[in-house]
């Protein structure tokens, strides 16, 4: 898929509204499937309904589909072909079955806690599956071991029929997740208000909704063979901002005094006025995957930096109010460094 590729106001609406999406797509395949299952008169015709669920549904993306049908249908042979052993095994000594399958029980649980623990545990549930047949009934354990694996592979087709793409629904979090951040970053700094705004429930809102982005890392990453350290540095950056935001509205409102200095210095308003244009700026690129409205304010996040440093290093306020402007001007420089890292790693998530 292209990572630069702009949204569609059709895909804000089906991403938006995800878990009815996926709902429908999951009901429509096992009516589809059951039909499919009676009109063939498949033996066992309960595993490939139990797999469709167990495949599609605890995840909605292509990216985690995929690899997880993948490690199904690779746990489902070894775990299959256990069975048959088992099985076969039973007919001459049932220590010797019970042997065997204490060995891939052992195997099953030593592999679930490694890098592939979904496949390690279908090897077990298979052996169990094809262990339940009647002794010595080779054709119904085949059945068994086929159905679930057939299971599967309908879960990749109906899932590949206009898949939803983690790395798209990411895009989408991650440009709301910024225009929320400049909105929060307006109403604490507007030089209208004269009391601190209540905004403690927003952040904490906002915050929550960075954590949740995580879980669309790893698809994301295999969607479009983007590095997942790119995603994780901006997702580490984005939950970063929040935090200094937070900080900042506090050293802005800590003293009357210092807020009256702050709100009359032109460097300051031109660093907040520079700050929340970066901010929808990367969220509208997000969207509309276009680098260049990152690459316009690189270089004036770069000045502002500089004008920040210095007016650190040339501060003379009474020590009164000292802290809580150093405090600000500090944290000012550090969310312009945080917004420099994060047009970059951005531009690197949207290249061709």
């Amino acid at each position: 898929m292209r990572p630069d590729k702009p949204l569609s106001p059709f895909e804000f609406t089906l991403y938006r509204n995800y878990r009815i999406v996926h709902g429908a797509r999951i009901a429509l395949a096992f009516v589809l499937t059951f039909l499919l299952v009676r009109l063939l008169q498949i033996p066992e015709g309960s595993w490939p309904l139990i797999t469709l669920v167990v495949v599609m549904g605890p995840v909605s993306s292509w990216g985690n589909v995929f690899p997880r049908a993948v490690q199904r249908i690779g746990g489902t042979i070894f775990g299959s072909v256990s069975g048959l052993i088992a099985l076969k095994l039973e007919l001459l000594s049932l220590p010797v079955m019970l042997l065997w399958c204490t060995v891939v029980m052992f195997l099953c649980g030593f592999l679930t806690l490694g890098k592939h623990p979904y496949m390690a545990l279908l090897i077990g549930i298979t052996l169990a599956v094809i262990c339940g047949a009647p002794p010595g009934d080779m054709t119904t354990a085949l059945w068994r071991g086929g159905d679930v694996i057939f299971g599967s592979l309908l879960a990749l087709l109906f899932t590949s029929i206009y898949p939803q793409k983690a790395y798209t629904h990411w895009r989408i979090k991650l440009s709301d997740s910024l225009l929320e951040t400049a909105k929060i970053y307006h109403a604490g700094f507007s030089p209208n208000l004269v009391d601190k705004p209540r905004l403690t429930q927003p952040l904490q809102r906002l915050l929550t909704g960075v954590v949740k982005m995580r879980a669309m890392l790893d698809p994301a990453s295999k969607e479009t063979r983007t590095p997942r350290s790119v995603f994780e540095g901006i997702q580490t950056l984005n939950r970063n901002m929040v935090c200094t935001l937070e900080l900042q509205i506090n050293a802005w409102w800590a003293l009357r005094e210092s807020h009256l200095i702050m709100l009359n210095a032109p460097t300051l308003r031109r660093t907040q006025q520079m700050t929340e244009k970066t901010l929808r700026a990367l969220s509208t690129a997000v969207v509309e995957g276009n680098a260049g409205k990152i690459d316009a304010n690189s270089d004036e996040l770069a000045e502002i930096s500089r004008e920040l440093r210095e007016l650190i290093s040339a501060s003379n306020s009474s020590v009164q109010v000292e802290t809580p402007i150093h405090g600000y001007v500090w944290l000012s420089l550090e969310m312009a460094g945080q917004l420099e890292r994060l047009s970059d790693l951005i531009r690197m998530a949207l290249r061709k």
